[in-house]
């Protein structure tokens, strides 16, 4: 399947239901939400929406993810807290030049994130223990400054922002976009070459653990149909580069269309407005999830 395929979900009966809740085109200025796994080309479409000619704000949980751990941060303090006594080359080794950059070296060595993965990506009860105290740690602090940069671009009149988070469903944070786009691949060979491509030292079981700790991108890319038509949009990339940037241009015209810009700037000029449309978002992608999980209940119930 070529990389440009894109399917916009289609489902009835959630276009029943926005009907009958009488809701406006979009629920808000436009959270794109943006997800995928490990090695399927995320990055790349957030880099390409992120440029001309679409240059739309982006909001990286994994850029964040990194700024509220560094050194003398309290996510920083609660990570060496917990997994020093563990992983023993958690901290990378000091070196002059930290110690003299701004007082780094007082703050504390930044801490060996291949170590830190190491210690919890894998499959073992203990690692996902680990793995659940870290993302206690960083996942807070992380939506705490995502949801600071949100209101930033609403206040500043921006039509639309990116939400580029890897575990957008997980965190359940797909519930306040007003569309998601899943970047998907259709074979795991692609994305297991893509990741050992780019992270030559990881071997192959790391990378396979690394792959299955984001979770299966097929079930992401059903999900994100189940959402309905013009709210979920799924992302094939399999193929090149221009046939992406081709389709995401075909996409987002069709975004602008359900989005356009002159109704950020009513809810920005009515605030009483946006609040009751959040709230009815937030509704609407409650409904959404409860739907999801009951479908999967009854699939496994069936096995």
């Amino acid at each position: 399947m070529n990389l440009g395929f894109i399917r916009e979900a289609r489902a009835p009966r959630m276009k029943r239901e926005l009907h009958v809740l009488k809701l406006p085109p979009t629920p808000n200025m436009l959270l794109l939400g943006l997800t995928g796994s490990i090695a399927t080309g995320k990055s790349t479409v957030s880099s390409i929406l992120g440029s001309a000619p679409h240059t739309l704000p982006i909001i990286d949980a994994d850029i964040l993810a990194r700024r509220v751990v560094e050194p003398g941060t309290p996510g920083y303090k609660k990570i060496v807290a917990h997994f020093l006594s563990t992983t023993p080359d958690l901290l990378l080794p000091p070196s002059e030049q930290d110690s003299n950059r701004n007082g780094a070296g007082s703050r504390g060595q930044p801490l060996n994130r291949p170590a830190l993965g190491r210690r919890v990506f894998g499959d073992d009860s203990e690692r996902r223990r680990d793995r659940a105290v870290l993302n206690g740690i960083v996942h807070p602090a992380v939506r705490k400054e995502m949801y600071k940069q949100i209101l930033y671009y609403f206040f500043h009149g921006y039509w639309a922002v990116v939400l580029d988070v890897p575990l957008l469903f997980e965190s359940g944070l797909d519930m306040m976009c007003g569309t998601v786009v899943v970047v998907a691949v259709t074979d795991p060979a692609v994305q297991m070459r893509r990741l050992r491509a780019r992270n030559p030292h990881l071997s192959t079981e790391d990378a396979e653990q690394r792959v299955r700790s984001q979770g299966d991108v097929g079930g992401k890319a059903k999900r994100a149909e189940e959402r309905g038509d013009g709210a979920g949009v799924v992302l094939w990339n399999d193929g090149t580069i221009e046939e992406l940037e081709k389709e995401i241009e075909a996409a987002m015209r069709k975004v602008r269309e359900r989005s356009p810009q002159w109704w950020a700037w009513v809810l920005l000029l009515v605030p009483p407005l946006a609040g009751v449309i959040v709230l009815l978002n937030l509704y609407r992608g409650w409904r959404s999830k409860r739907r999801w999980e009951h479908e999967q209940r009854q699939e496994k119930a069936k096995q």
